[in-house]
């Protein structure tokens, strides 16, 4: 029996894209994400086939199929956020795909946010965020991963010329790295220690106990940094947009850091 192969998005299906609602995009995202890493398990077990000289068609069929709509979904999701002027902005900032800016338009309601602290809490940017046992989780899931990505791909293009926030990344590693070792983060390390149960034979514990951060701590809290500039930026651009004044800036980037935030690369106004 012939195996059909999955048909291709149609010009006409395409232009649907825009016309979807929120909860299809959501579903269409999570969707993508899932086919992605059935794709890399299915090149995993190929690879492992052929090494084994086994008879393995029916495995690379199956890759070929997941990377078909892997391919596909992405490139709706893509038209989709081509479709809106705040997705166009997001997309035009390097590292940030049109997979990942569906996913924000479509968690986002910038209704919803007056402040960029509100799009970082909804997202599980706030660590002073806790969700105790039998209680509602207090930020979104799928948002909350978004985030994550969106972080790991900063870090990716940080030696990217173009990288606007790969390159803040980078620096903001260093400056945590100069904090760490001067004692900054002293008492965070001895309520590590305190809070969680660490094997003494580890790299975190042999960092905490002499009172500073592993670097992997360092990476986190540098990554959060960045994809927090990320969001208020996009809430900056998104809030002017929709109701043409000036959004408040963040507290948490502004006073606590007593510093200017740091302008968007790219004025919404320049976006075709």
């Amino acid at each position: 029996m012939e195996m059909t192969p999955v048909r291709r998005m149609e010009r006409d299906i395409l232009q649907t894209a825009k016309e979807l609602n929120q909860t299809e995009i959501r579903v269409l995202v999570d969707r993508y994400y899932q086919i992605q890493e059935n794709r890399k398990r299915s090149a995993n077990q190929l690879r492992e086939a052929i090494s084994s000289k086994e008879q393995c068609s029916a495995l690379n069929y199956l890759l070929e199929q997941d990377k078909t709509l892997e391919y596909e979904i992405k490139k709706f999701l893509t038209k989709y956020s081509q479709s809106h002027k705040v997705g166009r902005w997001c997309m035009s900032n390097y590292g940030v795909g049109g997979v990942i800016t569906a996913g924000l338009l479509s968690h986002i309601d910038i209704h919803k946010a007056p402040t960029a602290g509100h799009i970082w809490n909804f997202a599980g940017l706030n660590p002073n965020q806790k969700w105790n046992k039998g209680e509602k989780r207090p930020w979104n899931g799928q948002l909350r991963t978004l985030a994550w990505k969106i972080g790991e791909s900063f870090v990716k293009v940080c030696n990217h010329e173009d990288a606007f926030y790969g390159k803040l990344y980078s620096k903001r590693k260093q400056i945590e790295t100069k904090k760490n070792n001067a004692g900054s983060y002293k008492d965070h390390a001895k309520k590590q220690l305190e809070e969680k149960n660490y094997q003494k034979n580890t790299i975190a514990y042999s960092h905490y106990k002499k009172g500073e951060l592993p670097p992997a701590h360092i990476h986190a809290i540098s990554k959060r940094w960045t994809v927090k500039l990320f969001l208020s930026h996009l809430h900056y651009v998104w809030f002017k947009y929709e109701f043409n004044k000036t959004p408040p800036e963040p507290y948490a980037l502004t006073k606590l850091n007593n510093t200017n935030l740091i302008k968007p690369p790219i004025n919404l106004e320049d976006i075709e």
